[in-house]
């Protein structure tokens, strides 16, 4: 991501792996935090990496992925089970707390995971489905949503 894609409504990202380009909106405490990396950082071009390492290129994978690993030992967060935190984790947390708030009924429901799935940058929902993990609160809703479609079925 370079500078140039930092706009008043969000972040575009360019050409992700199935060749998208999309406008990601910020939270207002999001923006607000950029804004304040950015103001740190000192100015650049519109084709500067907003990320970069001391050489002023844009950081690799891997030493993200490094930096997390050790960040996360360096703070003693301790797994929930028996793997550790990894860095797509918050990812797959905000697609289970999206689908959590999801509106009810099954039209609404149903266009709310393909916004989520845009938003995720995914080709289709069926890619979203694999970011979903069972929580007792979503498995408790899907529940009560099956109750409640059965009863009516019933009904009718």
């Amino acid at each position: 991501m370079t500078f140039a894609d930092i706009t008043s409504d969000g972040l575009l990202i360019r050409e992700t792996k199935f060749r998208k380009t999309r406008l990601v909106p910020l939270h207002d405490t999001t923006a607000a935090g950029l804004q304040r990396y950015l103001k740190r950082r000192g100015p650049s071009s519109g084709d500067d990496p907003v990320f970069a390492d001391t050489r002023g290129r844009p950081l690799r994978y891997f030493a993200v992925k490094e930096t997390f690993d050790r960040l996360v030992c360096k703070v003693g967060i301790r797994p929930t089970s028996a793997r550790r935190p990894r860095l797509h984790d918050p990812r797959h947390t905000f697609a289970v707390r999206a689908l959590q708030g999801s509106p009810t009924g099954r039209n609404r429901c149903g266009t709310h995971m393909v916004a989520l799935a845009t938003y995720m940058g995914h080709v289709n929902v069926y890619a979203t489905y694999w970011y979903l993990e069972a929580t007792a609160d979503l498995v408790r809703d899907i529940a009560v949503a099956g109750e409640a479609f059965m009863s009516d079925e019933r009904r009718a």
